[in-house]
């Protein structure tokens, strides 16, 4: 079975590699393409890759390719992680809103909306080509924003193209450990849009657990998004949020974290993976080692302003693992063995939630098989946050509608519709900001 990896100079993929060589039942992934634009990163990642598969018995086979057409021809899976405008693009869209007063997250706000702007176009050609060169493969997307870019993918692949997000996997897992349940025996009940869902629920054995959590403080508070909301936030909403809700929730104290940080979460990452690259590719040391090193550190700084404002702390140990890769392995096993399980992924919605027309994508449970992934009815949101979903939603139409048409005036809609950004002309000096910033934002007339 063939895997290809788009963004295969990634600093995650191999995460993704070790875990396939776990994988030893049949019908598992024996060839793995990685397909990058640079060469350098991906002659790094794949010394990494090398080293990881040392000593393995049929570890699958990694070759590397700039030609995108090779890389998907005859692919049975696709794993699209890219990043348009790398890290320097991220370190920009923060950059550019942050001197605004708004937030630069590379998912949330205003610089979600420049992240997205920027890569949809591309996401839309590799729909294309994937439609053309290995029609019969299924798309797994990684990229950032993860729901928006699904969506602008589903509109050329339809149902075979899966967002993930190992977000919600960590909140669910967090949740049964602290209330002494095993998460694989956990029924979640999550629903929203990415990186802005609630667990309203959690089952085990058919009875909901969640109210006793809500009903202890000493437990509600033990764990991240305890720490992250805080007890009594937690309590009023009745359910526990995805942490990335704390930009929503505590916007003004996030933006202060951020314009007061040393650098910014891109700007960090950029650096730091600089100097990973640099030393991955020197002969004299291990790759392998050196990745490792810098994993660690950029696991155990991941949302640091968030937890500092909010005084939460250092993360758990438990929280310093990861999981996309798994959530991954686990839907391509569902889908090419017709292994039945359930996940959390971004879908079609179809008539899940009734305030979202049949094709947005929305995170919500689903029933996997070889027919692919099939959301699971859930209950109404409340009324805060269906409008929170309702006007997220809409903010991402607009931005495909932008990507789509090439119209500035569009994209500055976006921009002004989301709830984070707080003034027409504040969403008109960004758009002036990111096209500066970006030659890849260069077609918005």
């Amino acid at each position: 079975m063939k895997l290809t990896i788009l963004g295969g100079g990634g600093f995650r993929v191999p995460l993704v590699y070790g875990a396939l060589l776990t994988d030893r039942a049949e019908g598992r992934v024996t060839q793995v393409v990685l397909h990058d634009l640079d060469a350098g990163r991906l002659y790094a990642v794949t010394r990494v890759l090398a080293e990881q598969a040392a000593g393995v018995p049929d570890a699958p086979e990694v070759t590397a390719t700039t030609d995108l057409d090779e890389a998907l021809r005859g692919a049975d899976f696709v794993f699209s992680a890219i990043r348009v405008g790398g890290l320097e693009g991220r370190a920009d869209d923060e950059r550019v809103a942050l001197a605004e007063g708004v937030l630069g997250q590379e998912t949330v706000g205003a610089g979600g909306i420049a992240y997205g702007l920027r890569t949809v176009p591309v996401a839309v050609d590799i729909a294309r080509r994937v439609a053309r060169l290995a029609p019969d493969a299924w798309v797994i997307n990684f990229t950032n924003p993860a729901g928006l870019v699904t969506e602008a993918m589903s509109r050329h692949l339809g149902d075979r193209v899966i967002g993930i997000c190992d977000s919600p996997v960590g909140l669910g897992r967090r949740i049964a450990r602290v209330l002494g349940a095993n998460p694989q025996e956990a029924w979640i009940d999550y629903v929203g849009l990415n990186h802005l869902g609630w667990v309203r629920g959690l089952r085990v054995a058919g009875r909901d657990e969640l109210p006793r959590l809500l009903a202890d403080p000493d437990l509600l508070g033990s764990f991240e998004e305890g720490k992250l909301f805080g007890v009594d936030w937690l309590r009023s909403l009745g359910a526990i949020p995805n942490e990335y809700l704390h930009y929503y929730y505590f916007n003004r104290e996030a933006v202060r974290a951020y314009r007061e940080a040393e650098k910014t979460r891109g700007a960090f990452l950029r650096d730091q993976q600089a100097r990973f690259y640099e030393e991955a590719r020197r002969t004299d040391v291990s790759a392998l080692d050196a990745w490792d090193r810098t994993r660690a550190e950029r696991e155990a700084t991941y949302m640091s302003e968030n937890r500092e404002t909010a005084g939460a702390g250092e993360r758990d140990a438990d929280d310093l693992s990861g999981g996309y890769e798994k959530v991954a392995l686990a839907l391509m096993r569902a889908i090419a063995r017709d292994e039945r399980t359930t996940l959390i992924l971004n879908v079609r919605n179809q008539s899940t939630l009734t305030v979202l027309d049949t094709d947005a994508v929305i995170e919500v449970p689903c029933l996997v098989d070889a027919n692919g992934a099939h959301p699971v009815a859930v209950d109404p949101l409340p009324d805060h946050a269906t409008g929170l979903v309702c006007a997220v939603k809409a903010v991402e139409r607009e931005v495909l509608a932008a990507a789509e048409s090439g119209s500035r005036t569009t994209a500055v809609k976006a921009f002004a519709l989301h709830p984070l950004v707080d003034s027409v002309n504040v969403a008109r000096r960004l758009v002036e900001g990111y096209t500066a910033a970006h030659p890849g934002l260069a077609y918005l007339k």
